[in-house]
């Protein structure tokens, strides 16, 4: 009688062996960190009443706002792929600062524990990176601990300077211990990652500081009496519905299958960049890309795996030009990219160069995927390049400039493909402008 086979144990199925052996290391490095200390501080704590109601009134303060959020909480993980800001913190933070080191671990636990089976499990999020989440949280709230109690305690707030002063060194070591972590795990797995992906962009810093902000004054208020943990949510509600506003926007502009640009949203963009140029007297270029033969791939190989060529493919372009350049995919298989501020006295070699690097990295890719008949990599790609520079003279529109760069692409598949054309400044057309037509003057006869 034939055995079934049999059925692989749970924990080598975890999604956490699929990552690299350095991601590993330093997962399992920090979580023991987080395990030490928290076992640590419970190992000398001394538990009064106060201090545990007011963890359980944080703790319940937090699952009560996940309650109320867990709908824009939920569309939010879904949108905010790469970089999520948990408001969560606003109630991580103010246990950090009033509560002891144990009692404030205590608490994030329960509120990470249940945020995980409210929101990150049920957007299907690997429950590795929420165990690292919630640890670096917990270092962090241990660290800003030791801050509050090497300045005083909670009652050196009250004094003037001295108390901001304090607040302030606790805040910026809770953010700086926590993004350092997550930068850290990010750097690991992604050696090429630009500092916005380590770090998050600009409004993203700003989201996350606000909420510290908020969770200091929480801590505050809750030193006079804890009946003001009322007056934080519907600061956090109103805050969270904002970030997911801004979070649907940026995913309005953003392909799905990429992450560059939008058709729409870069050529938007595209028109402020050629009107910049036109005002500082600057240089201007565009680049325009197809792949070569992909719709092979998607016939051998399916469209799932087109679409994860795809997305290497757009990570390589990416790769090969520098952050403020402008990257948009043009629906199927054609990118576009606009390069602003390019050396004036060189500008088209250039161009030719980042195309030309844009087509080798290309012509090296070799994309994982998963078929129907198992795993394999897809190795023979090419691109098609076309370029020009963008004239700057009034009425220069971008569908102009992608007109010849369009006709250059095309002079590179005739070569036969995997290759590079740039247009040479004579070939690039003045821009049409349309002249008012003069009134005709009729001289008038005298009357006879």
């Amino acid at each position: 009688m034939a055995r079934s086979p049999r059925r692989r144990c749970g924990i080598t199925r975890w999604a956490v062996w699929s990552q690299a052996g350095r991601v590993i290391t330093v997962l399992v490095i920090v979580e023991l960190c987080a395990v030490l200390l928290v076992g640590a501080s419970w190992a000398t704590v001394e538990l009064t009443p106060a201090g545990v109601v007011l963890a359980v009134v944080l703790a319940a303060a937090g699952i009560v706002h996940t309650e109320v959020a867990t709908g824009v909480e939920r569309a939010r993980r879904r949108v905010a792929e790469n970089s999520y800001t948990d408001l969560s913190t606003i109630w991580t933070f103010a246990a950090a600062l009033l509560l002891p080191a144990a009692l404030a671990t205590a608490t994030i636990v329960v509120i990470y524990t249940y945020l995980w089976f409210r929101v990150w499990k049920p957007a299907r999020f690997p429950l590795f990176r929420h165990t690292f989440t919630t640890t670096t949280v917990l270092l962090a709230a241990i660290a800003a601990r030791e801050v509050v109690e090497g300045s005083g305690g909670t009652a050196a707030w009250s004094d003037g300077v001295h108390g901001i002063a304090a607040l302030g060194a606790a805040t910026l070591v809770y953010a700086a211990v926590n993004s350092l972590l997550i930068a850290l795990a990010v750097a690991v797995s992604t050696p090429d990652a630009t500092p916005s992906h380590l770090f998050g962009a600009l409004d993203e810093i700003a989201v996350e500081l606000a909420t510290l902000c908020l969770g200091a004054m929480l801590a505050l208020s809750l030193t006079v009496s804890w009946w003001f943990v009322l007056f934080a949510f519907l600061p956090i509600v109103v805050l969270q519905r904002a970030v997911m506003y801004r979070e649907l926007a940026a995913a309005a502009t953003t392909d799905g299958k990429t992450g560059l640009l939008t058709a729409t949203a870069w050529n938007s963009r595209a028109t402020d960049a050629i009107d910049r140029a036109r005002r500082d007297s600057s240089s201007l270029a565009m680049l325009v890309l197809d792949l070569d033969h992909f719709k092979r791939v998607n016939d051998t190989h399916g469209h799932l795996a087109g679409d994860r060529v795809l997305a290497a493919v757009a990570d390589a372009v990416r790769a090969e030009v520098r952050e403020g350049d402008l990257v948009g995919r043009f629906g199927g298989e054609e990118f576009v990219v606009l390069l602003p501020g390019l050396p004036a006295a060189r500008a088209a070699h250039e161009l030719e160069a980042v195309a030309e690097r844009i087509r080798f990295r290309v012509t090296q890719l070799a994309v994982p995927v998963e078929t129907p008949d198992g795993p394999l990599t897809i190795d023979d790609l090419s691109i098609s390049v076309g370029g020009t520079m963008v004239g700057t003279a009034p009425g220069t529109t971008v569908e102009q400039v992608m007109a010849v760069a369009d006709r250059e692409l095309y002079r590179a598949k005739d070569a036969g493909r995997n290759a590079v054309c740039i247009a040479r400044p004579r070939e690039v057309p003045a821009p049409r402008t349309e002249t008012a037509p003069q009134p005709r003057v009729v001289e008038q006869q005298p009357e006879n």
